[in-house]
């Protein structure tokens, strides 16, 4: 039986179904109402656990806030208004759950969030036998303290291996026992180091430890007890994407990317200790044409930001090359180099691709978040322009040919960073951005990103919310760079109204002849889900736009 999910039109709601494989048919089953949420099986494989939110309010499913999550079961065969509450919280209506059963199927770990905080709760289920679930068994508050993050990695009978950032900024692996879960008793296995741990995994009876070092992985296998066994040779600076395998397996699969570098998936040998390649891409790409590489340039306060640079080998650095500049920087999500044919498209038109590791992000553990959030989110905007003007000093390009994009939080960011210095740029494009600071917690699942950003309600953050808010900021007779605003209709992430607003608002206040305008994309949401189809037709719209206005004349291919 395989459950899945299905969002129309790119909303982040979904549609539950059950498949039956081997008849190739769905079931009666159906679910709905379901939003940020997976769905885990018991071992008796009579039903599954999920989350999910009160039916919205005639007209608000796309606008309306998402609040009360409740955690369910569902037996296979049952109607859903038949299924069973697990757990809810009436008393937190901004908690989620997140809801997974272990290997054995003795537990079911419930991972408690709030927002988009990265700290959250960890509790769990007994659920006896794997045979015979208890699935009204008590829910267990193991770690009810919302100090820190705590990510199960697996269960070796009783006890759970978490990795955490509980004391370890850049995070480390520690052990508990249901047994005896006081503080005191925890063992740590794997120290916080100088790199951060992105993920770990359980294979093959050791611990598979993705590191990020500068941005890029490193691979390492240590035992129960801690103990390095050895370091995983990859291809070169790059991504580990995902490990996957069971704990009693002697062979894992991982997939590797970098920016020049297509996504290959690796068979790992536990025995011999070798990779060799399962599965590669055929892609229409010869790479030896281009180079990847890192620089690091100063920040406006002197803090050291990493930067990836890709572009033709032998590149004369004159000042004359049309760049894309891209970043994110919040949410503790690293950029990291992975590959992409649309930017293939672009080194092959003869532009540079520049990714910055701003701060807000993960690349150096929960500090580097830190230092962009709240108040101090205009590092974030002041490392994206010191990326800019790195980029112009070191004369790969000039203003009149870079371009900035970014998308979501890095919509915001292009937002900002276009009105605070709007004369380092030739083009922006700012996608399905959160352009009104003041407003975004009151749509959908925008409360969530007050853990980030802060609250217009909160008079002590409102100050510094206004004061970078695109929307807020745009001056009246001010010639902007280029934009092409893109947003769709159902998006229910970051609601189109705050892209609207931005490009009426810019319209009015730009004084140049250079173009705002606003992309509208039809029955597509945030992002998630789009049919090939619309991406290419999106990201031409989007490289035509810049070839106009970086004065480009690219070669046919």
């Amino acid at each position: 039986m395989l459950v899945y999910g299905t969002s129309a039109s790119g909303s982040d709601w979904q549609e539950f179904r059950v498949r039956d494989l081997a008849r190739g048919e769905d079931r009666e089953d159906y679910l709905e109402w379901i939003k940020f949420s997976g769905a885990s099986w018991t071992r008796d494989e009579q039903g599954f656990f999920y989350g999910r939110y009160p039916e919205p309010a005639p007209g608000e499913a796309l606008s309306g806030t998402n609040r009360f999550m409740k955690l369910y079961y569902h037996r296979l065969g049952a109607a859903q208004s038949e299924d069973r509450l697990v757990y809810e919280r009436p008393d937190q209506p901004d908690w989620g759950f997140g809801a997974a059963v272990t290997d054995d199927g003795r537990y079911l770990a419930i991972l408690v969030w709030l927002g988009t905080d990265s700290r959250n709760r960890f509790y769990y289920v007994d659920l006896g036998t794997a045979d015979q679930p208890a699935i009204g068994n008590p829910v267990v508050p193991m770690l009810d303290q919302h100090d820190a993050a705590y990510h199960l990695i697996d269960n070796d009978g009783p006890v759970f291996y978490f990795l955490t950032d509980q004391n370890a900024p850049r995070r480390r692996v520690i052990a508990i026992d249901t047994g005896n879960p006081e503080r005191g008793s925890w063992r740590e296995i794997i120290p916080e180091s100088t790199s951060v741990i992105s993920s770990v995994d359980l294979i093959g009876g050791l611990l598979v430890v993705d590191y990020l070092e500068d941005a890029h992985s490193v691979l390492r296998l240590f035992t129960l007890d801690g103990l390095l066994v050895r370091e995983v040779p990859l291809p070169g600076i790059g991504t580990v994407l995902v490990s996957e395998g069971r704990k009693d397996d002697r062979e894992m699969f991982y997939s590797f990317t970098s920016q020049l570098f297509p996504s290959t998936a690796f068979r790992y040998d536990f025995d011999s200790g070798t990779s060799a390649v399962f599965k590669a891409p055929s892609v229409d790409f010869d790479p030896s044409k281009y180079v990847t590489a890192q620089v690091f340039y100063r920040s406006g306060d002197g803090t050291r930001i990493p930067m990836f640079i890709t572009h033709r080998a032998g590149l004369e650095r004159n000042g004359s090359h049309p760049t894309y500049l891209t970043g994110y920087g919040g949410f503790d999500i690293s950029i990291v180099p992975v590959f992409s044919p649309a930017a293939v498209v672009w080194l092959e038109m003869g532009g540079i691709l520049a990714e910055p590791n701003l701060r807000g992000g993960g690349e150096y553990g929960e500090e580097w978040h830190q230092a962009g959030m709240f108040e101090k989110k205009q590092n974030v905007f002041d490392d994206f322009i010191a990326a800019a003007e790195y980029l112009i000093g070191e004369k790969y390009t000039a203003p009149a040919r870079l371009a900035i994009a970014g998308g979501s939080n890095g919509g915001l960011l292009v937002g900002a960073v276009m009105t605070q210095r709007p004369e380092l740029f030739a083009a922006a494009l700012p996608a399905v951005g959160v352009m009104d600071m003041l407003r975004f917690h009151r749509f959908t699942i925008g409360w969530a990103w007050v853990t980030e950003y802060g609250s217009a309600d909160d008079a002590n953050q409102f100050p510094y919310l206004h004061r970078y808010s695109p929307l807020h900021n745009l001056t009246p007779g001010t010639d902007y760079p280029a934009t092409l605003i893109t947003t769709a209709d159902h998006d229910d992430r970051v609601v189109p109204a705050h892209s609207f607003k931005f490009a009426a608002s810019l319209q009015a206040a730009t004084a140049g002849r250079r173009p705002a305008l606003i992309r509208v994309d039809v029955k597509a949401g945030h992002g998630a889900g789009k049919p090939i189809s619309k991406v290419i037709e999106e990201q031409a719209d989007r490289w035509a736009f810049l070839v106009r206005h970086l004065d480009m004349s690219p070669g046919l291919p």
